[in-house]
């Protein structure tokens, strides 16, 4: 049984904490700077929070960037950074909705179908530039930003009239079309609203996260070729066969950030569906250092900062303060687990050398014994 850690545990917080706290310093700096009250947003943020309605909403947005977030976190895990999470995750609900809307099958199988189209579009979209990378070297990074602005634009093609799109009647909005009710994923009715049913799918997601790359050989493998690819190789361990896996495994997860809301609430794809929840998943990741409970609470963190701001206007305060405070954060998790890793280095070189010493202590009184 592993010796519990209790130095890597709080190194292990010290990160996200301290990125937290000069966040939250420098967005108060920056109202000052605006003649602003540097705490009564805080409050308002923290007195709307309060609504049950707004908590629904913090939990159902929480639960798609908790998608978009382990999607980051495969890639990462195994050294890769899939930036093309957004592409993967809008491209995957556009096509799933399509599929979704020109079928009509028992509830179950139903939204298996759709759920199952936008995981292999997802994975299709990423595996794109795992093949580049495996086959001509080309950088994850630039494929899947090339990749992304690539599906921006099929989309557009995609959802016009004239190929798979809808106008609805006297509207500018164009759609996929309905979904019938059988592709309706039931939710949890609470007080304020409805919680979606892929919300609680995605958070047992997280489990199996956990499991896969801490308790199984190809978690391993994967860890491994993150570490080292060089070494893995010498192991006997595929290296570009890990790549490509990750890469296919990343984006079908990426195409599961979509569901929450396109199966519990718009049963459509149209112009107003979200953009960006790949890239706030890339903060999200960060923060949460790749793992599922710390994913978490940084999607959450990051939801409630979003939600509760919603308001902010009526009180004569931008509600653009969060997306200041969440750019802030990722700078800061930067800043601040180079600051938290170096001194981890320090502390570890110390813990060694008082072991060395008291050795050779206990050494020299044996000996003089």
């Amino acid at each position: 049984m592993r010796k519990f850690d209790k130095d890597r545990l709080l190194l292990g917080l010290a990160g996200p904490a301290l990125a937290l706290v000069v966040a939250f310093l420098l967005t108060s700096v920056v109202l000052l700077l605006s003649g602003r009250d540097a705490i009564e947003p805080y409050q308002l943020m923290v007195e709307n929070a309060e609504f049950t309605d707004v908590q629904v909403l913090i939990l159902n947005q929480t639960g798609t960037y908790y998608l978009a977030a382990l999607a980051v976190a495969i890639g990462f895990r195994m050294n890769l950074f899939n930036i093309g999470v957004d592409g993967q995750y809008r491209l995957a609900a556009m096509v799933s909705a399509v599929v979704g809307a020109s079928v009509t099958l028992p509830g179950p199988l139903h939204i298996l179908l759709i759920v199952v189209v936008a995981m292999l579009v997802g994975a299709f979209w990423a595996g794109i530039a795992g093949i580049l990378k495996t086959t001509r070297g080309v950088s994850e990074v630039v494929a899947t930003i090339m990749l992304n602005a690539i599906a921006t634009a099929l989309i557009a093609w995609l959802i016009l009239p004239a190929n798979l799109g809808v106008q609805p009647a006297g509207s500018n909005d164009l759609t996929t079309g309905e979904i019938a009710e059988s592709g309706w994923m039931p939710g949890l009715d609470v007080e304020g609203g409805t919680v979606y049913g892929f919300t609680l799918v995605a958070f047992a997601l997280g489990v199996v996260y956990w499991f896969v790359l801490n308790r199984t050989r190809f978690g391993f493998d994967l860890r491994a070729t993150g570490a080292s690819e060089s070494a893995a190789q010498a192991s006997g361990v595929d290296a570009k066969k890990m790549v490509l896996t990750a890469m296919l495994i990343s984006g079908a997860v990426a195409g599961l950030a979509g569901m929450p809301l396109l199966l519990g609430q718009t049963h459509t794809y149209s112009l107003s569906f979200p953009v960006g929840v790949g890239f706030t998943g890339i903060t999200i990741a960060l923060l949460g250092r790749n793992s599922p409970v710390g994913i978490f609470f940084a999607a959450l963190l990051i939801s409630f900062l979003e939600k509760t701001s919603a308001s902010l206007d009526t009180y004569g305060y931008e509600k653009e303060i969060a997306i200041i405070m969440q750019g802030l954060i990722v700078i800061s998790v930067v800043v601040s687990y180079e600051l938290v890793r170096q001194y981890g280095l320090r502390r570890q070189q110390q813990k060694v050398g008082e072991e060395l010493a008291a050795q050779a202590r206990k050494t020299k009184k044996e000996v003089a014994a």
